[in-house]
């Protein structure tokens, strides 16, 4: 090892204090590899996975979706979205899409993204086609969500590395009379294979902030009441949770309701583990700014089969290695009254041609490669949970109030 160490040294010191910056995430990959193929044992090899989100704010296209508020995103609406500022959007979020996960796996980047605030297949179809996407195949899954704004959440996906098998959205069931007609985006679950292991990955975007905690809360219990229904299908199952919380991971939502733990030594049977809740509390990182201070609400949290315990570093099946926000400095403004802060596409009605208001996030997870392949696992394994009666419920109201709502288009435009 200590050879590698002085010629990383060597290699510093060829490198004017110019390009050190640029050429950062190379020496970041290359210790990377050395952790695996020295540190731990010469005889050992290991595979690497990123799995990463990004909320994308608000990218629409240009055309109306009936029964969705979505004019302000429209030619005429108060945005004035165009095909130019479309084509923009796709580009842009392409780019950090694509960059996504590369400091540790250049060339390679996320076997799968969840990303929140699309409109709809169309937006996803768009952004997959970009070439920052397109030349590592990149695929997509999503459902239409009851959102009146009309923003989802989906997966990106490399079908090389993470092969998907079901997804279906799981609602989002109000627990009080008074909140029936209550409407948010949904659970998208996602369940596939990676590595030769079944792993699921439920993407969420909880309701805003102008909601009270308490709805987060119930939001943040039923993705836990869902993790337990996967893990009773299959106990074997690495179940990733991920999304814009609309909280950080110190709230009663995250760390109560969800029960995701900040040390894997609390972790029990019934928890998960939140990798960014230290992140936040010790390091003062985070992914979005409000008022000059730092929130962390896009996380990426994993159930205990997933983790290491007790110091142990035992990478026979996937586990967790690592995880990190993605600060490309190209996300950042870099002048005026918001400088430091994300490069959104539009502040204070202004076209900025950013990104979004948040960071994206990724976590890596590490198997130990192997001559003898695993067990090819059956086609039954990937099966999702059947929807609750609630659920079904909830669904039929909202498919209902969707109806009526384009059916009250089709007649105002008649």
């Amino acid at each position: 090892m200590m050879k590698y160490r002085n010629l990383f040294r060597y290699l510093q010191k060829q490198i004017t204090r110019h390009h050190i910056d640029k050429m950062k995430k190379y020496f970041s990959a290359f210790f990377f590899l050395l952790f695996f193929c020295v540190s731990i044992g010469a005889q050992k090899k290991f595979h690497a996975y990123a799995v990463g989100f990004y909320n994308l704010e608000n990218l629409f296209d240009t055309c109306h979706d009936a029964g969705k508020n979505d004019y302000q995103f429209l030619p005429s609406g108060s945005y004035r979205w165009n095909g130019m500022k479309y084509s923009h959007k796709l580009h842009n979020m392409a780019r950090a899409l694509g960059d996504m996960g590369t400091t540790m796996l250049p060339g390679v980047g996320c076997s799968a993204i969840g990303v929140s605030e699309v409109e709809n297949d169309r937006c996803l179809t768009d952004l997959c086609a970009q070439p920052e996407l397109s030349k590592r195949g990149y695929k997509f899954c999503h459902v239409e969500g009851p959102d009146h704004r009309g923003i989802d959440c989906a997966l990106i996906y490399n079908p090389s590395l993470f092969a998907v098998k079901a997804f279906r959205l799981y609602p989002y069931v109000p627990t009080e009379k008074q909140d029936s007609l209550f409407r948010t985006r949904g659970f998208f679950a996602v369940s596939g294979e990676m590595a030769g292991e079944h792993v699921v990955i439920i993407v969420n975007h909880l309701p805003s902030r102008f909601n009270g905690s308490y709805y987060r809360e119930v939001g943040a219990a039923q993705i836990k009441s869902l993790k337990d229904r996967i893990l009773n299908l299959d106990p074997k199952a690495k179940v990733i949770v991920m999304g814009d919380m609309n909280d950080d991971p110190t709230n009663k939502s995250m760390h109560e309701a969800l029960s995701a733990k900040e040390d894997v030594a609390m972790v029990g049977k019934d928890d998960m583990y939140n990798p960014w809740y230290n992140v936040l509390a010790k390091q003062g990182a985070g992914t979005l700014q409000y008022q000059g201070s730092w929130n962390l609400f896009d996380q990426i949290i994993l159930s205990p089969s997933l983790i290491n315990k007790n110091g142990d570093k035992d990478y026979a099946t996937l586990k967790f290695f690592k995880n990190e926000i993605q600060r490309m400095p190209y996300l950042f403004q870099t002048e005026g009254k918001y400088k430091g802060g994300t490069k959104r596409t539009t502040a204070g009605g202004v076209w900025l041609d950013g990104f979004s208001d948040h960071l994206p996030t990724v976590v890596y997870l590490v198997k130990e490669q192997r001559e003898k392949k695993d067990k090819a696992l059956k086609e039954s394994v990937f099966a999702l949970p059947d929807y609750t009666e609630a659920e079904l419920k909830n669904i039929a109201s909202c498919e209902a109030e969707q109806k009526a709502r384009m059916e009250k288009t089709t007649k105002n435009n008649d």
